[in-house]
């Protein structure tokens, strides 16, 4: 009986969590009326047969549940484009899905650019209505509004005008997007936090910990520049909680513990952990970042470590050093085990690890095969101007270049010009290369391989020996700086 009511609350938990009753569903006939009542929307427009979609949805409701109660309210609206809602998409010039947009009392305001997460959803819809920083008038104001944040929150608090309360709202205006800000002057509540011109961080109620105080007083000069620095480096506290809406506020070097963190379903089982972390980042404060993320929303990133992702496994750690170099906690994690390794990291004694192909036993083909073990001896060491592929074994474009690639590499063949080829799904990809789609390539020059210039130009071979011979280093044997084909010469 016990099992049976513990999985029927788990039931009626898990269907209130993918509810979207928060979300308003509107079409052709009430689209217009109904959003010109609304002073914020963030209207989806969608494709039941969508992946994209699918996955946001979740998000979208989850997002909408906070907003719906934000002060003042942001409304999630959605629209079925193949079919209540066809007129209204293409009105609005929709032409891919989920297409996102900000409206305002009915009329269209702006694309929206956020994250699709729903933390992340919410902070930024969040940033769209209202001052830049709430004015927060009473105790009762004060209590509710640092209950209902879930992330770090500033306010700043001012009996009078000064100089740090217009360093205060220079920044708020800012950072609106990125960080929740409120103040206030009412004699009632400055009382209450015992200061009279102050700004002051506050954590949320969910990561307080005995390693670090709830909240951090700024003391430094009035001046917005310096205010900003100082949330910087104390928003995310000794270790925040990194997610994908947030990742790249983490700056190297940085070691990173992956588990299960929900704050949601979980917060007693996640403070677990992440109190252990904060035992060691205690002891490396100001030397080494530190943060907790769900392994489930990382499982990409765990492999470029080479990290099997596994639900009931202990926490795993990975970093990278102020180079961006990888390394991984080989033991099982433990307080122990984790301060060694980060003894280990500061003090260069641990190997990096390299996510690479076996290096080829022979590289007969006219195109040289990198991978990133032997990147160093191809290309950066090789002594000879380098074109090179990055791509991605299933890539279209990448197999339709694949021939002309190959004829390039073997018209080439005997001059000082190296055409290599990586797949850069299988192998890390060296950080002064910038792939983010595929085939991306560069030309790296035989004396300035820590410099390499991305190849924009045409992916026909004329457009490639054209390049090549006017950025060769030395000229050409077989072609003038023009790309013209010299005349072969005629024995006597």
């Amino acid at each position: 009986m016990l099992c049976l009511q513990v999985l029927s609350i788990l039931l009626i938990a898990t269907a209130a969590l993918a509810s979207e009753e928060d979300v308003l569903e509107l079409g052709d006939n009430d689209f217009d009326s109904r959003l010109s009542e609304i002073d914020t929307a963030l209207v989806m427009f969608y494709a039941p047969w969508c992946g994209h979609c699918k996955r946001l949805k979740p998000e979208y409701a989850k997002a909408a549940e906070d907003l719906v109660r934000n002060d003042p309210p942001v409304t999630l609206v959605k629209v079925d484009c193949t079919e209540a809602g066809k007129e209204t998409c293409n009105k609005n010039s929709v032409s891919g899905y989920p297409t996102l947009k900000i409206f305002r009392n009915g009329e269209f305001s702006q694309e929206y650019k956020g994250p699709r997460e729903a933390n992340g959803i919410a902070k930024y819809m969040k940033a769209q209505v209202g001052p830049a920083s709430k004015e927060l008038k009473s105790v009762a104001d004060l209590e509710k509004f640092l209950a209902s944040e879930k992330e770090s929150v500033v306010i700043g608090f001012f009996e009078n005008e000064s100089d740090l309360k217009a360093a205060f709202f220079k920044l708020a205006d800012k950072l609106r997007e990125k960080v929740q800000f409120a103040h206030s002057s009412y004699k009632d509540v400055l009382a209450k936090q015992g200061v009279t011109d102050a700004v002051i961080l506050f954590r949320p109620a969910h990561l307080k910990n005995k390693f670090e105080p709830s909240s951090v007083t700024y003391s430094g000069p009035a001046e917005s520049s310096d205010l900003n620095d100082f949330l910087t480096k104390n928003f995310y506290g000794l270790a925040g909680v990194r997610k994908s809406d947030n990742q790249r506020e983490f700056k190297s070097p940085l070691v990173v513990v992956y588990y299960a963190v929900d704050y949601v379903k979980n917060p007693k089982g996640t403070n677990y952990w992440r109190n252990r972390v904060l035992k060691v980042a205690e002891q490396f404060a100001g030397k080494v970042n530190f943060a907790v993320s769900p392994n489930d929303e990382f499982t990409h990133e765990l492999n470029e470590f080479g990290i099997e992702f596994a639900q009931s496994d202990k926490p795993k750690v990975a970093a990278r050093d102020a180079s961006e170099k990888k390394y991984v906690l080989k033991e099982e994690f433990s307080v122990e085990s984790l301060t060694n390794f980060v003894n280990d990291l500061l003090n260069e004694k641990l190997e990096p690890y390299i996510k690479s192909e076996p290096i080829p036993e022979n590289q007969d083909e006219p195109v040289v095969v990198a991978v990133a073990k032997n990147f160093e001896d191809v290309v950066v060491n090789n002594d000879k101007d380098t074109l090179i592929e990055f791509y991605a074994p299933w890539c279209g474009h990448c197999k339709k270049l694949a021939p002309a690639y190959d004829e390039l590499a073997e018209k080439l063949k005997g001059e000082d010009v190296a055409i290599v080829k990586m797949d850069a799904t299988a192998n890390d990809v060296p950080p002064n290369y910038d792939v983010r789609g595929f085939p991306t390539l560069y030309w790296a020059p035989k004396d300035k391989k820590n410099n390499p210039v991305r190849y924009d130009g045409g992916r026909e071979v004329d457009d490639f020996l054209k390049y090549i011979a006017k950025e060769a280093t030395n000229e050409l044997k077989g072609w003038d700086r023009s790309g013209k084909e010299k005349p072969a010469k005629t024995e006597l």
